[in-house]
């Protein structure tokens, strides 16, 4: 028992990740605060968003994405590799039979008959005692694995749910593009109409009807173009929720919903939200628990053996106590020279958890910059939202001042048409900053971690 406590190799201490901790993100100054107050975003996420449509598709990732349940399959088998690995604290134990007939060369001058059957059933038993460690060191790393294969599930499943929302937001902005250049293809055909009348009475000119012809159609143009990209994001959302593009549609629907107040927390907080984070962190405790299996094979290995069953040449006398054999006891056995093994091993295993702890701190520095930048992202965008709605504003006016003039002859419809260029752009610019915004809170809550927890990782000690 004193023995059995010896487990070589350092215990893991999780090392810091940055430096000095943030008390708090940079970009945060002019954040709005969620109210009521919360300090992490709950549940299904994409539910702050309001949209029944995409909660519908949402719950879908879950259970039909093909790379989620592949990486289900792979938790799985990492979770069966911690009963692997605990299968070495106990003996291995093996039975069998066997009928054995000989001949014995008559050249050996031996008494004993030339030719026997030899009946048998062995039972061996042998069981290596995990004195120094090296079985619990092993289990330690599987169940770190394990969790950090749990972990990576996890940070797919979030990965698929965002880029589903990506993918339906920008999907959205194009059914808001399409929906105002319909609309400004109507209004252009009456530009249109109304030049023409003015051409045949003599007011315009021939250059007025084909600019106004040229601007209907290329607008036309714009419209249909949407088209392209509108397909590619329908078919991608199909291929996340595990459907055949051909058997999946969504009718048109604009966007007019504006992002939602997404809570933050403090930056010490994203260690434990981040499932990406807690799988590096796990698989930095793996490595330092190999540490201790390359370590205990500087030891000597101690092995309790044993053997016994029947054994008879009369097969009548095969299954009777007298014919009973055995034999126990202890191994030990130490590698005196192995060419530098143990010791390159013993450098690796620390080399590769120092390649871990490197890897660990990277991602947890990576996700404070994806929070950094998507805060920003959001904040500017707001701005420039408002700066853009009022630019369309502004061009609007411009437009019914032209067109007004341009009636009255006061001015040439070159004016006109600029005013309605001008118009399209701005008009056209504001949709595509609202998406922009949406896609922007999208990606914030897949950098806090969508609401996810390291104390949701099972518990792969039972």
């Amino acid at each position: 028992m004193f023995l059995a406590g010896c487990t070589v190799g350092p215990n893991y201490v999780r090392p810091a990740a940055v430096p000095v901790m943030p008390t708090a993100y940079k970009e945060v100054n002019g954040w709005k605060t969620a109210q009521p107050r919360d300090e992490a975003i709950k549940g299904a996420w994409w539910q702050l968003f309001n949209d029944p449509q995409l909660n519908a598709l949402e719950e879908q990732v879950a259970v039909s994405n093909q790379n989620v349940l592949a990486a289900e399959a792979g938790f799985r088998q990492a979770r069966a590799l911690i009963q692997s690995a605990k299968a070495g604290y106990y003996p291995t134990v093996s039975v069998g039979a066997s009928a054995t007939r000989a001949h014995q060369s008559s050249t050996l001058g031996s008494s004993a008959k030339s030719d026997a059957t030899t009946y048998t059933i062995p039972v061996d038993i042998s069981w290596e005692a995990d004195i120094w460690g090296r079985v619990r060191r092993s289990v330690e790393a599987s169940r770190a694995n394990a969790q950090a294969s749990e972990a990576d599930l996890a940070a797919l499943r979030l990965s698929a749910q965002a880029q589903l929302a990506q993918a339906y937001f920008q999907l959205r902005t194009q059914d808001a593009q399409k929906a105002f250049l319909d609309a400004t293809v109507a209004y252009y055909r009456k530009s249109l109409e109304l030049t023409k009348n003015r051409y045949a009475s003599g007011v315009a000119a021939k250059a007025d009807v084909l600019q106004a012809e040229t601007l209907l159609k290329s607008t036309q143009a714009q419209a249909i173009d949407l088209g392209v990209q509108r397909a590619q994001y329908e078919h991608a959302i199909a291929l996340l929720i595990g459907k055949p593009a051909a058997d999946f549609s969504l009718p048109a629907a604009p966007l007019e919903a504006a992002p939602p107040v997404i809570p933050l927390g403090v930056p010490s907080l994203l260690l434990e939200r981040r499932p990406d984070i807690a799988a590096s962190e796990r698989r930095m405790a793996a490595a330092n628990a190999q540490i201790g299996v390359a370590e205990a094979a500087w030891y000597p290995s101690i092995t309790l053996s044993a053997s016994g069953g029947l054994e008879t040449t009369s097969f009548s006398r095969w299954l009777s106590w007298p014919s009973r054999f055995w034999s126990v006891g202890p191994a030990v056995s130490e590698t005196l020279f192995d060419g530098g093994l143990r010791s390159a091993q013993n450098d690796q295993a620390r080399a590769a958890y120092d390649a871990e702890v490197a890897t660990y701190r990277q991602t947890v520095l990576t996700g404070f910059q994806e929070v950094e930048d998507n805060l920003a992202a959001l904040r500017i965008l707001e701005e420039e939202s408002k700066v853009q709605d009022e630019a369309v504003q502004a061009a609007r006016q411009s437009v019914a001042v032209a067109e007004n003039q341009y009636k009255a002859g006061i001015t040439s419809y070159l004016t006109l048409l600029t005013a309605q260029a001008a118009e399209l752009a701005n008009e056209r610019t504001a949709i595509t900053i609202r998406g922009s915004r949406m896609t922007a809170g999208v990606l914030l809550i897949k950098a806090l971690g969508g609401g996810w927890d390291a104390s949701n990782l099972q518990d792969t000690k039972r």
